[in-house]
């Protein structure tokens, strides 16, 4: 569809670091680039963490991420390209195909399997993690799937194709909205020579990752691979984008929490004690 006018801020965003990702592997090996770390958690709050995979070579993650257990947050997975099934411990079961988003609220906990469904290929995404209020740590698991038929998406009349998978932006309404954190994601498709420009509350931490071509936002260049923190300023109202080459880019932004984050491993909680609690709550089958 195409989008009204773009948004064009007043007091756009500046970079306030570029960020290099960790070469790491999780589940039974799958093989991630972990761009959010556990030292960006503060910093980037409501956000705890970013996985970017991607490989054509079926060792790098035919073994996916077995049965393991979640508490306290949100999970939300992205697949460009691929196929993955999620089976839980609540009765859930989906299949994630290309395009298509997974957002899966783990709450009081969760035990579940994300394993491939394919032998060859390109398999590529993101797996994001976001943090929920000390008020709904504890509430029912819920899992829903969407194709990526129902993921909304605009075209500005400068070429660049916007898909809004959670929040709102220039007008058009991803698949789904939080009250408290208040999440955008956007993952913006821009030609070479295009400019692009969207909305960002001053309250929201802010970061962009470029994973096709590079960008720039204000007078700092974005590489491929890279992430942009966005600095926080009073009477900032949104960003811009200029893209010098083809580029492809995540945008993601957030009210922050400003409650104490206690993680150990797939939990994360407020206090020490309710970490040792969904420890002996998993570890004696009261996760679910």
């Amino acid at each position: 569809m195409k989008a009204p006018e773009q948004f064009s801020p007043q007091q756009p965003r500046m970079v306030e670091r570029v960020v290099e990702g960790v070469v790491t592997s999780d589940g039974a090996g799958v093989k991630l680039m972990r761009v959010l770390t556990g030292q960006l958690q503060r910093r980037l709050d409501p956000f705890l963490m970013l996985d970017a995979f991607g490989s054509d070579d079926p060792d790098d993650y035919i073994a996916g991420f077995p049965d393991h257990p979640h508490r306290g947050f949100e999970t939300v997975t992205y697949m460009l390209s691929g196929r993955m099934r999620h089976r839980d411990s609540a009765g859930h079961e989906g299949l994630l195909e290309s395009g298509g988003v997974q957002w899966m609220t783990a709450g009081r906990g969760v035990i579940h399997s994300e394993l491939p469904e394919q032998q060859d290929g390109v398999m590529e995404g993101f797996q994001l993690w976001l943090n929920l209020p000390a008020g709904r740590k504890l509430c029912d698991p819920w899992y829903k799937d969407f194709p990526t038929e129902v993921i909304p998406e605009y075209v500005t009349s400068g070429g660049v194709t916007v898909r809004v998978i959670a929040g709102r932006s220039n007008g058009v309404v991803g698949v789904l909205e939080r009250e408290v954190t208040e999440p955008l994601y956007l993952d913006v498709h821009m030609p070479a020579g295009a400019v692009f420009s969207t909305a960002l509350p001053e309250t929201h931490n802010a970061f962009i990752y470029a994973y096709r071509g590079a960008v720039a936002v204000g007078g700092t260049r974005l590489a491929a691979q890279r992430m942009a923190i966005l600095a926080n300023a009073a009477g900032a109202d949104g960003v811009t984008l200029q893209a010098a080459e083809d580029a492809r880019l995540i945008l993601v932004a957030g009210k922050p929490l400003n409650e104490p984050i206690v993680q150990y491993g797939p939990f994360v909680m407020n206090t020490q004690q309710e970490i040792h609690q969904a420890l002996d709550d998993f570890r004696h089958g009261r996760l679910v």
